[in-house]
């Protein structure tokens, strides 16, 4: 006689996987009651869909952080959609692995993956099961860690989409809540000017000056063009040119001279520009980068008469941040 899962089986195997009703009694039915077998089946129809669906974009999940006397760390698990990312047993998952992670002090995403939960399973496994479950691709996608006293976390608006730590040089609870705060709000992107890599400040400088460039181009473009009676806005594209003669703003002779203009113009300008001026005015976008990018350097959210530094040092002259982590699953 075929065997035929009865409510406790079923309860049970549900509790262990947390699979759907239809899996767990198929599993049963085919593994005739075994539990071992049961689980291997769920554990495979996971693995099944992952590479199924290997393709698909995570862009939604959990992001969870947590802190500890001298660890803390933020753990992004990702899938499709947000029905699944807020659901109870996937944020559960998430704080599973994330307190694992937390407990181990693990030091990288690999580290993470190969972690065990509470309930004795893999954490990567316990990621492809919960593939099984859901029917969606599932990836632990980030992880961020800083070691050592004096951190605070913060999960924007208690949503588990972005997360942040910051660790102070001293304890500071208050100061370090709000600027885990900032970090959310204004995404710096180094601690200090002193943080950013040569390599960033190279690239903003080479931005900063050809912008400059064309910018100053421009401008002389438009002055000459005003000069000859040619409403710069009409000509600023081939598209512009076509659609403004059909609609009789602008004459066939006018674009014709318009073009002259802007080849002659340009190619003057572009050959005499200053130079001295250029890096002037790249030097100032490159200090607006640091004011904007950097953290201590930024204005702060809760007063803008402030930078993040003078607000720490209002409360404590030594008090200063020495690291801080971010995390969303945003696209910025």
């Amino acid at each position: 006689m075929a065997y035929k899962p009865n409510m406790e089986d079923i309860k049970k195997l549900r509790t262990m996987t947390g699979a759907g009703l239809a899996d767990v009694k198929k599993a049963l039915t085919e593994s005739e009651g075994d539990f071992n077998k049961a689980m291997e089946i769920i554990r495979e129809k996971g693995q099944a869909i992952a590479a199924k669906r290997s393709d698909r974009e995570t862009s939604n999940g959990c992001v969870l952080v947590k802190a500890v006397e001298g660890f803390a760390a933020i753990v992004a698990l990702k899938c499709e959609t947000d029905f699944v990312a807020n659901g109870a047993d996937y944020v559960k998952l998430t704080q599973d692995i994330l307190d694992a992670a937390v407990a181990a002090k693990a030091k990288s995403l690999d580290e993470v993956k190969e972690l065990t939960i509470a309930d004795g399973t893999k954490v990567q496994d316990a990621v492809v099961a919960r593939s099984g479950i859901t029917g969606e691709k599932m990836e632990l996608d980030g992880y961020n860690f800083i070691e050592g006293d004096n951190v605070e976390v913060y999960d924007h608006m208690g949503k588990h989409t972005l997360c942040t730590m910051v660790q102070t040089n001293k304890e500071a609870k208050e100061q370090g809540h709000a600027i885990a705060m900032q970090v959310a709000a204004m995404k710096p992107v180094a601690l200090n000017q002193e943080s950013v890599p040569q390599s960033v400040i190279d690239e903003e400088i080479r931005v900063a000056v050809e912008k400059t460039k064309q910018e100053q181009v421009q401008k002389a473009v438009e002055a000459a063009l005003k000069k000859a009676g040619i409403n710069p806005a009409h000509v600023d594209s081939e598209d512009h040119m076509e659609s403004n003669m059909g609609k009789g703003w602008i004459t066939a002779e006018q674009v014709a001279k318009a073009k002259e203009i802007i080849a002659t113009v340009s190619a003057e300008k572009a050959a005499n520009l200053p130079e001295a001026m250029i890096q002037n005015i790249a030097k100032g976008r490159l200090n607006k980068f640091f004011k904007e990018s950097c953290l201590l350097n930024q204005e702060f959210i809760q007063d803008s008469k402030l930078s993040v530094a003078d607000y720490l040092k209002a409360a404590d002259k030594e008090l200063t941040v020495v690291d801080f982590k971010r995390f969303t699953l945003a696209a910025e």
